[in-house]
């Protein structure tokens, strides 16, 4: 089932995350070189379960965002290379413990780490991620880095705990949604664009703007998330389209076909969503009801709302090649759907 969405004012090159890949190459590679070895124990587990997460393919955008915050502004030493790797361990043990609360079993295209060695191995192998992530913030030696990233984790356990909370709820509103996804998922993106910056010693402007960048990076890439989970393919989102329904999430486009539908319509929504009546023919009624509603066209528009923010947030600063890639990572973000 996959649903061709189309964008105003679409350009004729596809935005791609390559020109920031490309910057990044080199430093990523120490990055991936320093992943293989902080992934590494004694206890066996750990490492298989941390690899299998690890190199499932997924893009590293998190950790490219800090390798490019901080050599925009020419920083040329290595506690970037440290506390990129930070970010994507904070990011994998993320996954590893949603799985587990989610019940998740495709990650990537892959099976999910709970359902090959179980739910207690991939909560503990978090951890013992999370514990290394930290180990390398203070080898950095920045006060004010440890305080983000630390401050980010807390702020991401935060929005995991408020999402149990307003699960299966469809009387959470628009502003709940956005307080959760801007926790659970923003906040990284924020704190992995912001430490580039303190690192490299600038200012407090270029620090704010970077921070800015990123939140707003994050809600937009989680928006058009929320979309692909009911207009995409497995292959775009990396787990099973309708798993979001399949969960009981609530998430944007959910929300608006709620919100806007006829009694009988929010009488399907709870039952579908609160009852756990959510088997394949109640999927391909969800999905014609939030396409009749607008739910997918005006999830997008969010997101190219905040999308424009990030842009803007960026305009400041000196134009560079980083710059450009930092920019054209926003129209990837949200040209996801189309």
């Amino acid at each position: 089932m996959g649903v061709v969405i189309p964008l105003e004012d679409k350009k004729n090159k596809q935005a791609s995350v390559k020109p920031l890949v490309d910057l990044t190459m080199s430093d990523m590679e120490r990055v991936n070189q320093l992943i293989l070895s902080k992934a590494g124990s004694d206890v066996q587990m750990i490492p298989e379960v941390a690899n299998h997460l690890i190199s499932s393919g997924g893009k590293r955008l998190r950790p490219m965002l800090t390798l490019a915050a901080a050599s925009m502004f020419g920083y040329e030493g290595d506690a970037h290379i440290k506390l990129a790797t930070s970010v994507e361990f904070m990011h994998t043990a993320t996954l590893l413990h949603d799985d587990v609360v989610d019940e998740s079993d495709l990650r990537r295209g892959k099976s999910t780490a709970r359902t090959i060695w179980g739910n207690q191995a991939s909560v503990l192998v978090g951890d013992f991620l999370l514990g290394q992530a930290f180990r390398m913030m203070v080898d950095v030696g920045s006060l004010e880095a440890l305080d983000v990233l630390s401050t980010a984790a807390s702020v991401i356990a935060e929005g995991e705990v408020l999402q149990l909370s307003v699960a299966k709820n469809m009387e959470t509103t628009e502003d709940d949604y956005l307080q959760v996804i801007r926790a659970k998922t923003a906040a990284l993106f924020a704190a992995a664009a912001e430490v580039g910056p303190i690192v490299a010693a600038t200012g407090k402007a270029d620090r704010n703007a970077l921070k800015s960048y990123g939140m707003n990076l994050g809600l937009a890439f989680q928006l058009v998330d929320d979309v692909l989970d009911y207009g995409g393919s497995s292959i775009d989102l990396g787990k099973n389209v309708g798993d979001d329904f399949r969960e009981g999430k609530i998430t944007l486009p959910v929300i608006l076909s709620y919100r806007r539908g006829t009694p009988e319509d929010r009488a399907f929504w709870r039952e579908a969503i609160e009852g756990g009546n959510n088997d394949g023919p109640n999927l391909e009624k969800a999905v014609g009801l939030i396409r009749r509603y607008g739910g997918l066209t005006d999830t997008i528009a969010r997101a190219q709302h905040y999308g424009t923010i990030a842009r803007d947030a960026l305009a400041p600063l000196p134009a560079s090649s980083w710059k450009s890639a930092l920019v054209e990572v926003i129209d990837f973000c949200i040209d996801r759907v189309s």
